[in-house]
């Protein structure tokens, strides 16, 4: 049990710390919603190392405390919507991948918090128009997905040799 928190609370604060960092890098294109968001790095090595229950914990925990840390509550909504979506994403694709397959996880999760995002956006703002920034969104997560994919499945890969 102890273990199992520790484990929890070192995953969580690497991944609100890399997510932080990433905070500070000035955006790769001018779409907003575009960021690599490689503290999914962390949520796609806990899903298939550590199992639903715990990766929800961690993944809702980074969501809460980098909106808080930020100064950026609102946020929290896109962040809390994509998230989601990812997480139900991941844990159906966890049953259909292997373990060399990883990264195919980590993409269809991030395609999916883009359009988890994409929909929160439409609305809070009440703007069906912005149905528009989709195309980007689905592209910028194909992209940052298989990378961070590709990065998880070398941690999994690294740490878990048998």
């Amino acid at each position: 049990m102890i273990n199992r928190l520790t484990r929890m609370g070192l995953l969580t604060a690497l991944a609100l710390i890399i997510f932080m960092v990433e905070a500070q890098i000035p955006p790769l294109v001018p779409v907003p919603g575009v960021k690599l968001g490689l503290a999914n790095i962390i949520t796609v090595y806990a899903i298939f190392t550590l199992g639903p229950r715990d990766t929800l914990l961690i993944l809702l925990s980074r969501i809460f405390l980098g909106s808080v840390f930020s100064g950026q509550m609102m946020t929290f909504f896109y962040s809390l919507s994509g998230g989601i979506l990812c997480y139900l994403v991941m844990l159906l694709m966890r049953k259909l991948v292997t373990r060399r397959q990883i990264w195919v996880c980590s993409v269809m999760g991030a395609i999916a918090h883009n359009i988890g995002q994409i929909i929160a956006a439409i609305l809070l703002a009440r703007t069906p128009a912005l149905i528009v920034y989709l195309p980007v969104l689905l592209l910028s997560g194909l992209l940052s997905g298989a990378f961070t994919g590709l990065c998880a499945q070398l941690v999994v890969d690294r740490l878990h040799q048998p």
